[in-house]
């Protein structure tokens, strides 16, 4: 279970994006604890409900259909949707994070995961070296 670093949701190729929408709804009904999302709950449901949102609208964007947000609703409805947060999760989904779930999807992209196309993986792998870029300048 993961979250992926929200700055690469737009490249993720479709079975992590399913995934993803797929992982999200186990937590909206059971709260799921693992070690690799646990953060989540250090944050207010608001960080949450923003990363939910830009995975929904890559989803649609992608024209993936989405049958229900159902268990979505009924998790954040104690929310205030104008509570704007630009950067989910900022103190986690850093640049070391960044890395870390790049190296992961580089993997499943070296080892010939079939929906990761060349272009979708050059696309990572520029972002990710603009990172570096902005690391190696600091």
């Amino acid at each position: 279970m993961r979250l992926w670093h929200h700055e690469m949701i737009d490249l993720l190729p479709k079975s992590q994006l399913l995934a993803q929408w797929r992982e999200l709804n186990s937590i909206f009904a059971k709260e799921d604890r693992h070690i690799l999302i646990n953060y989540i709950y250090e944050y207010p449901k608001e960080h949450l409900f923003v990363y939910t949102s830009s995975i929904l609208q890559e989803m649609r964007a992608r024209n993936i259909n989405i049958r229900t947000i159902d268990k979505m609703k009924c998790y954040f409805s104690d929310i205030d949707p104008n509570n704007i947060i630009h950067e989910p999760f900022s103190g986690h989904h850093d640049d070391e994070y960044f890395e870390i779930c790049y190296f992961n999807l580089k993997e499943k992209f070296l080892r010939g995961q079939k929906d990761f196309e060349r272009e979708r993986f050059d696309k990572l792998e520029d972002r990710y070296k603009t990172i570096q870029a902005k690391k190696d300048m600091v």
